[in-house]
């Protein structure tokens, strides 16, 4: 190396200048594997929803402020969310394809490639605290090979996730019982439409971006959803009837990377990303709940009407429906998934938190 900067050089006890020694000092101190990388980020979602604002306002500026910091490898950012390079649901691929770099993937919307990381979604009627539900996922996927090989299949490294807070009922009607339910059409995506199943209500497909239209047109009489996201969607001005049923936080995906492009990464740099994430956990779990609150008083304002389902009744609903976790867990064990072994440690950790679960999915 020192050959190749001029001046008086001797290698193997020949003399060499002093300006040449300063001079190859000065580069042998400079980061040497420094890169500069172009990631595309993206998103299903538009930023109005916390986990994509959190990742174009918080994360990626502080990724890069903390590499500039280190003198470690600069990123070049093309952002792209709202579905205009990957659409909701196609983010994981978008991903594994190397189509988009970096990015939320949305979990519950990618139940048969990623059935463990829905587990939450099975457990109805469980904690509301957003960081328990995130933090027992985490727990899960660091001591459970399989969950973590959930993202690792699909070429792909689990950065840090976020929980959604905890799901209510917005309908266009009054509910004081789960007899009200009765021949209503409830919009409940992927693993949430079980939570109606024998209740005499009917579950109908939808997502964040469809909510407002489907029940406006008749499409639906509801939905079961978290308060930030019917905010976001405007559900309450169309169903103005909030039941707080309290379902539970749920855990609604994550971001994760290309492997290639992490590969590529030096340790300091993957370091940097990692613990940008583990704190875009926190913040994330403390802003949406912050968020739920302040919303729903705005609701109120906004006209809402909103009451809490009677304890009887959320008893009454959490032992009507099917146990669809013990069902779920039978699934992924026969295809070779430790079901039983995730429904058991989600369970037993959600438990140890102090939450009120009515009805313990594992133990039956």
């Amino acid at each position: 190396m020192f050959g190749e900067i001029g001046g008086l050089i001797r290698r193997g006890g020949a003399l060499l200048s002093v300006a040449a020694l300063g001079a190859g000092l000065a580069f042998a101190a400079a980061p040497a594997s420094a890169e500069t990388y172009k990631l595309t980020a993206a998103a299903g979602h538009p930023p109005v929803f916390l986990w994509v604002k959190l990742l174009s306002e918080f994360y990626i500026p502080e990724v890069d402020k903390r590499l500039a910091a280190a003198g470690a490898d600069k990123i070049e950012w093309t952002e792209a969310y709202g579905g205009t390079v990957a659409k909701i649901g196609g983010v994981l691929e978008a991903i594994e394809e190397g189509v988009v770099d970096i990015g939320f993937v949305g979990t519950i919307f990618e139940a048969p490639k990623m059935p463990l990381q829905n587990v939450s979604y099975v457990c109805p009627f469980g904690s509301a605290d957003i960081a328990t539900v995130s933090g027992a996922i985490v727990k899960l996927q660091s001591e459970i090979p399989a969950m973590a090989d959930s993202w690792t299949r699909y070429n792909q490294v689990y950065l840090g996730g976020a929980a959604l807070d905890s799901y209510h009922l917005f309908t266009n009607f009054p509910v004081t019982s789960v007899a009200d339910l009765a021949g209503k059409k409830i919009l409940a995506p992927g693993p949430s439409a079980n939570w109606v199943k024998d209740t005499g209500a009917v579950a109908v497909a939808g997502n964040l971006k469809t909510y407002y239209n489907d029940i406006k047109t008749g499409v639906a009489d509801g939905v079961l959803t978290f308060t930030t996201g019917a905010w976001a969607s405007k559900v309450f001005e169309v169903a103005p009837y909030v039941t707080k049923v309290n379902f539970g936080a749920q855990f609604a995906g994550g971001l994760s990377i290309n492997k290639d492009v992490w590969d590529g990464f030096s340790p300091e740099t993957q370091k940097i990303f990692r613990d940008v994430a583990a704190e875009y956990d926190v913040r994330f779990a403390e802003a949406q709940q912050a968020a739920a609150d302040a919303l729903l008083a705005k609701m109120i304002e906004g006209g809402a009407k909103v009451s809490e389902l009677a304890a009887g009744e959320r008893m009454k609903w959490a032992m009507m429906i099917p146990n669809v976790a013990k069902e779920w867990a039978a699934t992924q064990d026969a295809a070779g998934l430790p079901g039983t072994e995730v429904l058991k440690g989600f369970m037993s950790t959600i438990k140890a938190s102090g939450a009120d679960v009515p009805r313990d999915w594992s133990a039956e």
